[in-house]
């Protein structure tokens, strides 16, 4: 995604400058806007939008269930049955910080989400780059199991 973007936005921003110095009709140069806003939503402001979208996302897990709260103004709540629980995964960094994902995934979800808002609503429900990872993991598994 990032060679993309930046090649996006590069372009957008050359396309602009050229038909701002170039004297173009006004459609011209009104018409480039919209893609250098969007190069740059792609650039940085993914990131902005990611982080906020964190910081406002809330897990739990409880003896019966799985809990995944996102949102602010007007909350989205996923809650997934510990016993029916199927296949569940991790991807763990170094740090300790890493992707509890449930149920299987979609290859094509995490390829082209782009980082858009809403893009991936298909993805399967996930407890997100979280602090603990493998312990948090440990701690669903003994839940399954009932051994908590």
């Amino acid at each position: 995604m990032i060679p993309f973007s930046i090649l996006w936005c590069g372009f957008a921003i050359f396309w602009e400058i050229g038909a701002v110095a170039s004297k173009a009709p006004f459609f011209f140069r009104l018409w480039g806007i919209p893609f250098v806003l969007v190069g740059l939503y792609f650039v940085f402001g993914r990131f902005f939008v990611d982080a906020k979208t964190r910081a406002r996302t809330f897990y739990g897990v409880t003896t019966e269930r799985i809990i995944i709260v996102r949102g602010s103004s007007s909350k989205e709540t996923k809650s997934l049955p510990l016993r029916t629980l199927g296949e569940y995964s991790l991807a763990e960094r170094p740090d300790g910080r890493g992707t509890i994902t449930f149920g299987p995934q979609n290859p094509l979800a995490q390829r082209f989400s782009f980082g858009w808002p809403g893009s991936n609503q298909y993805a399967a429900p996930a407890f997100e780059m979280i602090d603990q990872a493998k312990v948090t993991y440990e701690l669903i598994r003994r839940a399954q199991k009932s051994d908590f």
